[in-house]
């Protein structure tokens, strides 16, 4: 159901219609439309007030129909202007001011809208008027104009145009005009005239002239373009002879005529021809009549397609006349040295080409929204149904272009891409190594730093926004849509734990015998252990330590013992001596020496009391026992046990009544040692094994083994077994079980991982187009990529990565050919046109014959031809010249066969013969017009293979291709030097020089050699040298090894690590010199020697000694005994020493106890002590005893010593021995150091309660040598030319990782190219055009032509020649010729003729620019033809100056200025210049102009007076002005010290090079002593005053230089002369 509305303007008649449909067609009828809508409308009262009216407002009610109101305001105003109250005007006048009106509904909105036309161009406002104001001031930026555009109301349903009210109801009537701007006006810019020609005449008076051409024409309302050419009369040499004149003519000729048809009525009235000689018109001479009817033009809305062209052959005319060499016409038979011109000859009637409808739009190229905004756009074409012919019209557009979706909101978002990569393959160190590393290392054991690699891969990524979204692999699609955005990384680091060594400490000292199990301690067998520590554990868990406790089995274990010590002195049991008891403590400990509670030890523990003796007065008095020595044998073995003994001393003789003194072997006891045997058992346990799941594991125990995870909990294994030192192995019991390494632990077992693989690839696409039969058949494939590979036992990866497959059975082409009809009958001019021409009636001459050509396609059917266009080549000929024989025509033989070739470089000939009377016909014997022979080159089959252009790169074999599942770089070794081939193309050319396919030459086109890449020389290191000495040799240090220079790296090869200064690596470890290999070992001291005189007791004062040597540390034994001079000499013990005997009667007291220690800081004041006890008094009552307690002291280094650790440095960093690069470990040692300096055990700072913070071994880090890793090679690309010799193949990689330290770096070639085959380039030529020429005639309208032939080049542009080959190669050349112009008339001038010259050469590109800047990308260039006049009679008859324009790219800015030259005789030159100093006419602003010629009043008559540039009398250069009381010029005086005759002095005349108007402008007030009042000037007085007080000082300085000097006796020194030089300053 819908509404129709229809509106009548003239009527107010609203007629509304309901009936069916969809559309909306809306009619509006209004009754207030038959009164004109408009405003300030006057009602007239009087000749003094009026109504006047304001504009109908918008209709409004509260429906919308015909119920509405329009309102407008009325006012009363006087006619002045100014408004007045009502009652002035005549209300019977008084218009209305409501009305009716029909309110359109807001649905009414949709079906009308405003169409708006583009802006016109923008046009000065003058324009409008036709007035073009002259300029007075110079424009300077832009000048005012307007600008127009159509509006108009139209239905949106098939847009067509209704009045415009309709829209005004929803809308305001969009503004039709709108101001804009202007560039300043441009007036036409001309060159300067060109030197004038040659006189017209050679005898008499004649012509010259002179030309410019056109730079640029006139532009937003410039001045237009002056004349082009200037004339000037010349006479020549000499006269003309009498009569010389009369006898130049010339036949000119017009232009042909349109082809027409005969009409056989109006045959005889068609060719009657008129000759009128009287008259000066060019039409004149032979009049012909107009054809009665034209031909019928064929319009392109014949829709039928045609299946034949058959071709008509009409005919046409031009006019001859005879002109004299004035430009008149005179008779024809005046021109009577030529013969009769050809005015008729046969054509083609022309045909104009004819097209089908437009296609219907090709879908959008943008079909979804995209960030860029940018449209996308559509076409549309159509064919060719009737191809032009005999100049008929040429074809319009086949094909159109337009944008659409431009905005395209309503477009679904675009697909988006992005990389994803495969996962990391495994880690390779491989890589870093060298090929001859590589070589020699067993790669599987390789481990540390190394490289991973994974191939990226571009996907579309899916919507988010789309329903039933998920997260799944992406389809691979091809790298070109990923091209913005950077691929992500392929290469990175990686790292392959090493097995470092163990790092162990020192073993500890051997332990006592305890149990196995002191928790469960059975049996009477035990063992002596001693234990080492771990310093630095494996990274890697199969990596096994050295065992770390050895044994020694041994009787009676005790895991604890009860340890004696004693605490106070002997105590008698009666009075003061005699036995006694002494107190001891006695403690259970454990083996490691801790207290433990007594029930440990288990059984009675000792007393607490011992007993003891205190010797009395006269009792023998002997020593405690010295410490038990060092065991001899460190074990028991079948021949010698360890032993070792303690010794005592008597300390004090008896009396007569004391106790006697024991015998020498009751002085030292012996004792069993170390009778354990030589037997040290230890565990070694072997690595451990693989992980692997545990069998003993029940199947229904819960594990980690899910739906969710592929990994499970499995266990490790190794075998530990129990060895004898330096033995084999031996059953467990001998080992001890406590220390047995554990053989089974946990572990995590290897998730399996499946095979994951991307869904496969869109299939290629088919071709779009049809196949030839022949063709191969056409296929398309797909591919997908394995992201992660199976690990495991996880699901295998599939075996088919790419498939392929024949594409379905594509459309074959259609198949067409032309048919070409029989030739008709040679069709002449007709008869009654020859027989008025040519006075004769023999129906001959030339003339044309044509034939039909249809389509055929199948099984000869008839097709279109528009078919055979497209699908059946070139288009057969139509049209060939013929002749009908004349009675005076020359006769010949038909031409003979072609003679046999001689070979390759000969001829073949034909010939012909004269028959009967021709003869001797003289027009027949010019064999230039009647050849009687041709030759043609024999065909030849051999070629010239000649290379060309420069070899290729060399070009290494490629690798094979490596499985798809293996890694995708790394799995192959890339080649990049060696032997490997080149190529040079080769140019196939045959016996003229032409190219031809290289086929015909080599099998490839290329010319192949071997070429030899040389291979990069890595750095080379000698092998590591032997280990330097400890630097150290005592204590901690480095030992240092070295590798020397012995090649550096050439050619890309590894560069060389860090060198020293002496061009060496060095490699430092830590090692240890031990600072006390050689102690001194003492023996106990001999019994003290007193030596007695007579009967003097044997007691007091002796000497006793002991025996000193010099051993190496942890030996026994006589035979171990060295020199003295290895062992400290500054801590030797003394080997004899003062003893004291006590005799009988004297206080005896026990030997010194140790020194107390001193404080740890060893601080000033501080005292140590030692005591000694009472062991026997003295026999007297009240005799002194030695003092007791002795106190020193403590003085550093000394009596006492600090101590400190102090560290080595630290090592380089050390690897695995199957590392490269990666985590490494660095070491150091630690040395207790005493304040002296000296170095002594460890010990001795940890009694000192020293903690030992330093950290001794830490990791470090090696950089690996990443070599530079590269891609692949691409594809070798397309040839940047199909055909020629400058054709490329271009095949690129990129660089994925750069090199690092001693990798190998990246090599230059990332781009190998290689040459084309050279095939030769076909294609169509056009020549230069001819000459013009006239048939037959001097002068008038002519031809000028252009070939077009089918060439082969090879594509370098003007390097090589072209040469011509059959049109076959090209294709259609009739197709060609009709998209080039091979025709232009052209006209040749008559003697006398005004005519215009040829085209100038196009002009410069200017742009439009402001301030030297241009807004405006496209420039414009200009050529103009100006008129040649011959004949000053002939004036009248010129044909105006032309010129035009074209757009240009790549314009300039150019400016305009005047320039003057120098002042002569008060003249001057003036120009115009361009800013690139070409000199013009125009440009330069009229109203700026310099002037010419100077004027002074009065005039400047006074000699040596020149008139200033400012109207000013001045003088010549060399003069003075002196001007009269009135200011003007008196008389011209020469300027002192100035010479005008020669050349002036540099400082007198710096400033003559200024301008000369600057010059002119100083001299008007410099010089002039005496101003315009005739009063001397000021600055005179002044130089005055100054001149006199100069003078009294030359006076006063005279006299003071005169005065005699006093007379000395010291002669004065030589002075040197007073050289005066005179430089031409006037100052001297």
């Amino acid at each position: 159901m819908s509404w129709t509305m229809t509106l009548k303007d003239d009527f107010g008649v609203i007629a509304w219609a309901r009936r069916t449909g969809n559309c909306l067609s809306f009619f509006v009828l209004l009754s207030v439309f038959s009164v004109p809508v408009q405003s300030d409308v006057v009602f007239h009262m009087d000749h003094q007030f009026s109504w006047k009216t304001g504009q109908w407002g918008h209709c409004v009610g509260e429906d919308c129909g015909s119920g509405g109101v329009q309102t407008r305001t009325i006012w009363c105003v006087h006619r002045e202007g100014w408004t007045t109250h009502h009652s002035h005007c005549n209300h019977m006048d008084r218009p209305e001011s409501r009305r009716h009106c029909f309110k359109v509904c807001d649905w009414h909105q949709d079906l009308y809208e405003w169409e708006l036309s583009a802006w016109e161009g923008c046009v000065l406002v003058p324009f409008f008027s036709n007035e073009l104001k002259p300029r007075t001031s110079e424009c300077v930026t832009a000048q005012h104009g307007i600008q127009r555009r159509k509006v108009q109301c139209v239905r949106t349903s098939n847009r067509t145009t209704v009045t415009s009210r309709i829209c005004e109801f929803f809308s305001q009537r969009p503004p039709v005009e709108q101001a804009c701007l202007i560039p300043c006006p441009q007036d036409c810019v001309v060159s300067d005239f060109d030197s004038w020609s040659g006189c017209s005449k050679t005898c008499g008076v004649g012509l010259q002239h002179r030309t410019r051409h056109v730079l640029t024409t006139s532009m937003y309302g410039g001045a237009g373009c002056p004349n082009l050419t200037d004339i000037r009369t010349c006479s020549g040499p000499v006269a003309c002879p009498a009569g010389e004149d009369e006898y130049q003519y010339s036949l000119k000729v017009g232009a042909w005529s349109q082809c027409r048809l005969p009409h056989h009525k109006d045959a005889l009235l068609s060719g009657r021809t008129t000759v009128d000689f009287g008259s000066n018109k060019e039409n004149n001479t032979v009049l012909l009549e107009k054809e009665a009817s034209r031909y019928h033009q064929h319009h392109h809305g014949h829709r039928k397609y045609p299946v034949s062209w058959e071709l008509e052959v009409g005919y046409q005319t031009r006019q001859v006349r005879c002109t004299w060499s004035d430009g008149k016409n005179a008779m024809l038979s005046l021109c009577t040295k030529y013969s009769s011109p050809m005015t008729f000859r046969a054509c083609v009637m022309p045909k104009d080409c004819q097209t089908s409808d437009w296609s219907s739009w090709n879908p959008c190229s943008k079909t979804c929204r995209s960030a860029d905004l940018s449209p996308g756009f559509r076409l549309r074409s159509r064919v060719m149904t009737q191809m032009p012919v005999g100049g008929g019209k040429q074809c319009p557009v086949l094909e159109e272009k337009e944008a659409c979706n431009i905005m395209g909101d309503l477009l679904p978002h675009c697909p988006r891409y992005e990389w994803r990569t495969t996962d990391w393959d495994a880690c390779l160190v491989s890589p870093l190594l060298s090929k001859l590393d590589r070589r020699l290392a067993n790669v599987s054991s390789l481990c540390g730093g190394g490289i991973q690699t994974r191939k990226p891969y571009c996907v579309q990524v899916a919507d988010d926004s789309a329903p039933n979204h998920r997260k799944e692999v992406s389809r691979p699609v091809t790298a070109r849509l990923c091209a913005g955005q950077e691929p992500p990384p392929a290469v990175k680091n990686c790292s392959i734990p090493c097995q470092h060594p163990c790092l162990l400490s020192q073993w500890s000292p051997w332990g006592a015998c305890v149990h196995d199990k002191c928790k469960d301690p059975h049996g009477k067998k035990g063992f002596i252990q001693r234990r080492r520590e771990v310093l630095w554990a494996s990274s890697s868990p199969l990596d096994a330590c050295p065992h770390l406790a050895e044994s020694i089995p041994c009787e009676d274990p005790a895991c604890y013992r009860w340890r004696v010590q004693q605490e106070a002195t002997c105590t008698p049991d009666n009075n003061t001596c005699g036995p006694g008891t002494e107190a001891q403590s006695v403690r259970c400990v454990s083996a490691e020496g801790e207290d433990v509670p007594p029930s440990y030890c288990g059984g009675d523990p000792p007393p607490t009391q011992a007993p003891c003796e205190v010797a009395c007065r006269a009792d023998c008095v002997l020593s405690v026992w010295s410490p038990w020595s060092p065991c001899t044998h460190s074990c028991a073995s079948k021949t010698a046990d360890g032993r070792q003994s303690r010794t005592r001393t008597v300390l004090a003789l008896p009396g007569k009544d004391g106790k006697k003194c024991p015998g020498p072997p009751a002085l030292e006891e012996w004792r069993v040692c170390n009778d354990h045997p030589c037997l040290v058992f230890y565990w070694e346990a072997s690595a451990w094994g693989p992980c692997m799941a545990d069998p003993f594991l029940d199947s229904n125990q819960t594990t980690n083994w899910n739906e969710t995870s592929a990994c499970a909990t499995g266990v490790q294994i190794r075998k530990v077994t129990c060895l004898k030192m330096n033995g084999g192995l031996i059953v467990s019991k001998r080992c001890p079980e406590s220390t047995r390494p554990e053989t089974l632990r946990p572990c995590d077992l290897p998730c399996k991982k499946d095979c994951i693989v991307t869904p496969f690839s869109e299939w290629t696409a088919c071709p779009s187009t049809c196949v030839p039969e022949n063709a191969t058949s056409a296929t398309q494939s797909r591919y997908r990529t394995v992201i992660q590979r199976s690990a495991d036992g996880g699901q295998e990866c599939p075996d088919t990565l790419y498939e392929e497959r024949e594409c379905e059975s594509l459309q074959a082409c259609p198949t067409y050919r032309w048919r070409t009809h029989k030739w008709h009958a040679c069709t002449l001019v007709p008869d009654p046109v020859q027989r008025s021409a040519s006075r004769t009636a023999e129906t001959c001459g030339n003339g044309l014959e044509t034939r039909g050509v249809s389509c055929a396609g199948d099984q000869d059917l008839a097709a279109n031809m528009t078919e055979c266009l497209r699908w059946a080549g070139p288009l057969p000929v139509q049209v060939r010249e013929c002749r009908v024989a004349c009675r005076d025509d020359c006769a010949l033989t038909p031409w003979s066969k072609f003679s046999e070739c001689g070979g390759c470089g000969g001829f073949q000939r034909r010939k012909r013969s004269l028959l009967g009377r021709s003869k001797k016909k003289e027009q027949c014997l010019d064999e230039a017009l009647y050849p009687l022979e041709e030759k043609e080159a024999c065909p030849c089959e051999e070629y010239l293979s000649q290379p060309f252009g420069n070899w290729s790169d060399c070009i290494l074999d490629e690798p094979s291709t490596p499985d798809s599942l293996q890694s995708w770089m790394s799995s192959r070794e890339v080649k990049e030097c060696g032997q490997g081939l080149r190529y040079t193309a080769v140019a196939c050319l045959d016996q003229r020089g032409g190219l031809v396919e290289p086929t015909l030459c080599t099998k490839q086109g290329y010319t192949v050699e071997m070429c030899h890449v040389p291979c990069p020389l890595d750095c080379k290191l000698s092998d590591w040298s032997a280990w330097s000495a400890c630097s150290a040799s005592c204590g901690g240090g480095l030992k240092v090894r070295s590798k020397w220079l012995r090649e550096k790296a050439f050619n890309g090869g590894r560069p060389c690590p860090k060198l020293d200064l002496k061009n060496q690596v060095n490699e430092a470890v830590p090692c240890h010199s031990e600072c006390s290999q050689y102690v001194w070992r003492i023996e106990p001291w001999s019994i003290c020697t007193i030596n007695t005189v007579g009967n003097s007791p044997s007691c007091g004062e002796g000497v006793q000694s002991r025996k000193i040597r010099c051993v190496k540390k942890g030996t026994s034994g006589e035979v171990n005994t060295v020199e003295d001079s290895l062992c400290d000499q500054e801590e030797m013990p003394p080997r004899a020493q003062v003893c004291f005997l006590a005799c009988h009667h004297d206080c005896v007291v026990s030997p010194w106890g140790p020194w107390s220690p001193c404080p740890l800081q060893c601080d000033q004041g501080s005292e140590r002590n030692r005591s000694r006890h009472l062991l026997r008094p003295p026999a007297a009552e009240g005799a002194p005893c030695p003092e007791m307690v002795q106190s020193e002291s403590c003085v550093l280094n000394s009596t006492c010593f600090t101590y400190l650790y102090q560290v080595s440095e630290w090592s380089t960093c050390r690897l695995s021995e199957n590392a490269v690069c990666g985590q490494g470990s660095r070491q150091r040692l630690l040395d207790c150091v005493r304040s002296d300096g000296k170095i002594v055990a460890s010990q001795a700072c940890e009694q000192f309660g020293l903690l030992s913070g330093w950290k001794l071994v830490e990791s470090c880090l090696i950089d690996c040598p990443f070599s530079c890793v590269l891609s692949d090679w691409s594809p070798w690309g397309q040839c940047s030319h199909t055909c020629g010799s400058q054709g490329k193949s271009v095949r690129t990689r990129k660089i994925l990782q750069e090199a690092h330290e001693e990798g190998r770096p990246c090599p230059n070639q990332l781009v190998q190219t290689k040459t084309c085959p050279i095939r030769p380039c076909y294609t169509w030529m056009l020549s230069d055009w001819s000459p013009c020429t006239v048939e037959g005639a001097d002068c008038g309208e002519g031809l000028r032509r252009r070939n077009v032939s089918c060439v082969s080049h090879q594509g370098d542009g003007a390097k090589s020649d072209p040469v011509p080959v059959a049109e076959e190669f090209c294709g259609d050349k009739l197709g060609k010729t009709i998209q080039q112009e091979t025709e232009q008339p052209c006209f040749i001038p008559c003697q006398g003729d005004c005519h215009l010259a040829e085209w100038s050469s196009w002009s410069v590109c200017q742009l439009t620019c402001l301030e030297g800047r241009s807004f405006e990308t496209t420039g414009r260039q200009s050529r103009s033809r100006a008129v040649i006049v011959q004949v000053v009679e002939n004036q009248e008859a010129c044909p105006r100056q032309v010129f035009e324009t074209q757009p240009c790219k790549g314009g300039q800015c150019h400016s305009y200025q005047w320039r003057t030259g120098g002042w002569s005789n008060n003249e001057r030159a003036v120009w115009c210049q361009r800013s690139d100093g070409l000199v013009v006419t125009g440009g330069c602003f009229p109203q700026k102009r310099p002037s010419v010629i100077q004027h002074c009043h009065p005039p400047c008559t006074k000699p040596f007076s020149r008139c200033a540039s400012s109207g000013v009398c001045g003088c010549e250069k060399g003069y003075t002005e002196v001007m009269t009381t009135h200011g003007f010029l008196d008389y011209c005086t020469r300027t002192p010290g100035v010479d005008t005759s020669k050349k002036a002095d540099v400082k007198t005349n710096s400033g003559r090079s200024k301008p000369s108007q600057a010059r002119d402008r100083h001299t008007e007030w410099t010089l002039r002593p005496v101003g315009p009042d005739g009063r001397v000037k000021l600055w005179v007085y002044a130089v005055t005053a100054v001149g006199f007080i100069l003078i009294l000082l030359v006076i006063a300085s005279s006299f003071l230089v005169c005065k005699p000097a006093q007379p000395t006796k010291t002669s004065p020194p030589p002075q040197k002369p007073l050289t005066l030089a005179y430089d031409g300053d006037i100052d001297m």
